[in-house]
């Protein structure tokens, strides 16, 4: 994971993706631009992706080639939940004990919240995501090696800064554009600030993905993000958003 632009040019990979958080919602919505994308010639199932709680999900599934339908089955506990090892139970269903270096998440370490990048290449994907998702009050913190993690989107919805090196970067901000009120503005506001900081330090290009009107009226408050037919929804809507969506990066 680059985090200096000192990358060889001959080196630099031509795509590469971020994608947010967002809950059940942020998965589907995300799965569906990745997949609406596909018949267009973008295809991020084996570049440097950089996923935050939702996004987190999403960047293991692509990687692993894991549809979208086998995370809409997936288990939802209630919340809040404490119970340890819960969420990472829940993903090794899903993604085993599989890992891939192409992979890192955002999570944030305890006690300072310090945002903190793990590799996919040293942890199972499984741990990984759990400790991108631990969100505070509602899940346990998740412990890799001794250290406590939770939610990554604490700190940051997208964590675009910290970005992989690139030409072309491919993010997806389920929670940012046209979602409900200050909170929306406070994502987007921060996403665009870490957009302006990962071009300075690589000199790459971005293409954006937020949900318009009609995807971002099906989630209008924090309960709807965890509801797996709004999700559902949202994966179709995503698609159809990619499939007619300008794909300049800037």
């Amino acid at each position: 994971m680059g985090e200096t632009g000192d990358v060889p040019t001959s080196r630099v990979p031509s795509l590469a993706g971020v994608f947010g958080g967002g809950g059940l919602f942020g998965i589907g919505f995300a799965m569906g631009v990745l997949e609406g994308l596909k018949p267009r010639g973008i295809d991020l199932s084996e570049v440097p992706l950089l996923g935050t709680s939702a996004g987190s999900w999403a960047a293991a599934a692509t990687a692993l080639e894991v549809p979208f339908q086998v995370l809409a089955d997936m288990r939802v506990p209630s919340f809040p939940n404490p119970k340890p090892g819960l969420l990472a139970a829940i993903a090794r269903d899903i993604f085993g004990d599989q890992t891939d270096p192409l992979i890192h998440v955002m999570a944030c370490s305890l006690p300072r919240l310090k945002r903190t990048i793990l590799d996919g290449g040293k942890y199972p994907l499984s741990e990984l995501v759990a400790a991108s998702s631990a969100v505070p009050a509602l899940l346990s913190p998740h412990v890799i090696d001794g250290t406590r993690y939770v939610d990554g989107g604490v700190r940051s919805g997208t964590s675009v800064d910290y970005g992989p090196v690139a030409k072309n970067l491919v993010v997806i901000a389920p929670l940012a554009g046209a979602m409900w009120g200050p909170f929306a503005r406070f994502v987007d506001n921060g996403m665009h600030k870490e957009v302006a900081l990962w071009k300075e330090r690589t000199g790459g290009k971005v293409l954006i993905f937020t949900p318009h009107n009609i995807a971002a009226s099906i989630a209008r408050n924090p309960a709807h993000l965890f509801d797996k037919a709004r999700a559902i929804e949202a994966y179709n809507l995503g698609r159809e958003e990619a499939k007619t969506f300008d794909l300049t990066f800037s």
